[in-house]
């Protein structure tokens, strides 16, 4: 799709997606700057980049959760750090099946119920 396609998929301005580029949150076209070309990659980065914007995270921050490799670290208690994978950030995914998932984790681990393996 061209400039002008993503621009009304995505509702930002052209400036605004340019914006994004110049400052890494999203890659570059395809084709050169005559024959842009955009993708689901770049509809993606710029929904989770305004889904991130939405949830308070100034730029700065965006960046850091955009470019982060192995994971984003959240502390979530002592001694519990939830790392979640940068790709997952703002990506819609259903939330109650994982909060079920991790509180019966959770439950086992501090009951003693479930064993680590290394």
């Amino acid at each position: 799709m061209n400039m002008k396609q993503l621009s009304e998929r995505t509702g930002l301005t052209p400036r605004q997606i340019r914006y994004l580029i110049a400052e890494g949150f999203m890659p570059p076209p395809t084709g050169g700057r005559t024959y842009a070309e955009y993708g689901e990659a770049h509809t993606t980065a710029i929904r989770r980049y305004t889904r991130l914007k939405e949830l308070g995270f100034p730029p700065a921050a965006i960046r850091v959760l955009l470019q982060a490799r192995e994971g984003v670290p959240f502390p979530v208690a002592d001694g519990i750090t939830l790392v979640v994978a940068p790709d997952l950030h703002a990506s819609g995914m259903e939330v109650e099946p994982l909060v079920e998932r991790l509180d019966d984790l959770l439950r086992k681990i501090l009951e003693k119920k479930y064993t680590c393996t290394k």
